[in-house]
């Protein structure tokens, strides 16, 4: 087993890491939408489901992979109603369609509204 780490995506902000690689692969933790620059978190359910997949493609990069080889998804969202643009957004980074759950949770850490983890395969 191997931990990830990057600076391209924001660091663990408890007990964890921010991703796991065992063998062809590849497990990421949850990522919310953190600006690893200046850890900043933008307005909006857009531009923050856009930092959330900057940030897991930051770190399956990190592995040796990239966002096409994920096959399965979870996200979770603050607010359902949020699910057409999250969609949107989701869709430009995961053109593969990977298998994937969303659900609607109570809070997110930092009150974010989204969170995506993921979990991939390295290619060889």
């Amino acid at each position: 087993m191997k931990i990830l780490k990057t600076t391209k995506a924001p660091g663990a902000i408890g007990p964890y890491s921010q991703g796991y690689q065992i063998g062809d692969f590849v497990f990421t933790s949850g990522q919310i939408p953190v600006n690893p620059e200046d850890e900043s978190v933008p307005e909006g359910i857009t531009a923050q489901a856009e930092q959330s997949c900057k940030n897991v493609k930051a770190i399956l990069e990190s592995a040796g992979t990239n966002l096409e080889n994920v096959f399965k998804t979870t996200c979770f969202l603050a607010d359902m109603k949020d699910f057409v643009k999250f969609n949107e957004v989701y869709a430009k980074y995961f053109v593969s369609n990977p298998a994937r759950s969303c659900v609607t949770v109570k809070e997110l850490p930092k009150n974010v509204l989204c969170e995506i983890e993921s979990i991939a395969i390295i290619k060889k």
